[in-house]
């Protein structure tokens, strides 16, 4: 049986690693950070297209693990079935949730995160090749990564993934409300619709347009009418002028060509920034639509809300503030989050505390 000095001697011989695992509907993201004697010695990262364990993860994750016996492997839980509640009484649990089908652990004897059983199952049997050490909550991510503001402000506090968005609000360290909120589950309320065709008139455009033209309906005269778009072809005297305008010609497909590929990086940037604006619109709503649940539920003790944490973990626009402040009248502060890094702050709190 080794002692705890002797255990203390062989961590002074290896390394520790800490292997973070971080799922999302991109895939899946490894980041790995190495310590010696208690000091960051490296960290790697590395994402990989699939969202469960191939070939290449468990060999990436061998890289690490066959050169210390200390080692551990993390996962952020991104369970739909997950959420947190403000006591950490069981008599009291029922009020906020059933947990007779999830694991749950409290926090500081003052509140409480879980988790869906089925899915911590599911989770085991695809990582059983690597085995996971910790599982950790969003919230106790989000929960970590704003203890500055957490104990001495009342203020709600928003973790931004992908596919998840978590919201708690704390007033002096103390969990008032929380919501995991699914974002793929989101849907507009408003729906677009193809314009109904009244007319009989349109209608019979559009039924000669499905059915296919005519070219033989075309007639000649409007065939003529269409060359003067190519200016007047007397002007060309002689070859030598032909040649010219085929040059000139030439030059100008080319400056087209390269407005059209300008013009067209400029249409793509546009399309990726009207993206980002829906998506931004789409996670206020479904804050907003939560924040009003809070006000509205008896169970939680709602006090009105001035203030909102957000760790962004995706990258979101400007507008997400301004929605906020304009349409709620909120002081919003966002602060950027590297996900990854922040579960591997947490399993290194676990293992040394």
């Amino acid at each position: 049986m080794r002692t705890r000095a002797t255990v203390k001697f062989l961590e002074s011989l290896y390394i520790k690693a800490f292997i973070n695992i971080v799922v999302d509907k991109k895939g899946t993201t490894l980041y790995v950070e190495t310590y010696k004697k208690e000091k960051l010695h490296a960290s790697y990262e590395e994402h990989f297209n699939v969202f469960g364990v191939d070939e290449k993860i468990i060999e990436y994750i061998h890289n690490f693990t066959k050169e210390t016996p200390f080692f551990y492997i993390a996962y952020l839980d991104n369970s739909t079935q997950q959420g947190a509640l403000p006591t950490c009484l069981k008599s009291e649990m029922s009020r906020y949730y059933d947990l007779s089908e999830s694991e749950y652990k409290c926090v500081d004897k003052k509140w409480t995160y879980y988790t869906s059983k089925t899915d911590l199952y599911e989770l085991e049997k695809i990582y059983e090749k690597i085995g996971l050490d910790f599982i950790f909550s969003p919230f106790a991510l989000v929960s970590n990564f704003f203890k500055d503001k957490l104990e001495v402000h009342f203020a709600g506090y928003i973790l931004l993934q992908e596919d998840l968005i978590t919201l708690s609000i704390f007033e002096n360290a103390t969990l008032l409300y929380a919501e995991s909120i699914n974002v793929e589950s989101y849907v507009p309320e408003e729906i677009l619709e193809e314009p109904a065709i009244e007319d009989e008139e349109d209608l019979d455009i559009v039924e000669e347009i499905e059915e296919g033209i005519d070219l033989d309906d075309i007639s000649a005269i409007d065939e003529l009418d269409s060359l003067d778009d190519f200016g007047d072809i007397a002007d060309l005297d002689s070859l030598d002028d032909i040649d010219n305008f085929s040059q000139e010609e030439d030059i100008e497909e080319e400056f087209n060509e390269e407005v059209a590929a300008i013009t067209q990086g400029e249409g793509a940037a546009s399309e990726d920034e009207d993206l980002v604006s829906t998506e931004d619109y789409q996670r206020f709503t479904l804050i907003q639509e939560s924040i009003n649940r809070y006000y509205h539920d008896d169970r939680y003790d709602s006090k009105f809300l001035e203030t909102l944490y957000i760790a962004d973990g995706v990258g979101v626009s400007s507008m997400l503030k301004q929605y906020f402040e304009e349409e709620m009248f909120l002081s919003v502060y966002v602060r950027s989050i590297d996900i990854a890094q922040e579960l591997s702050q947490l399993a290194l709190e676990e293992v040394i505390s």
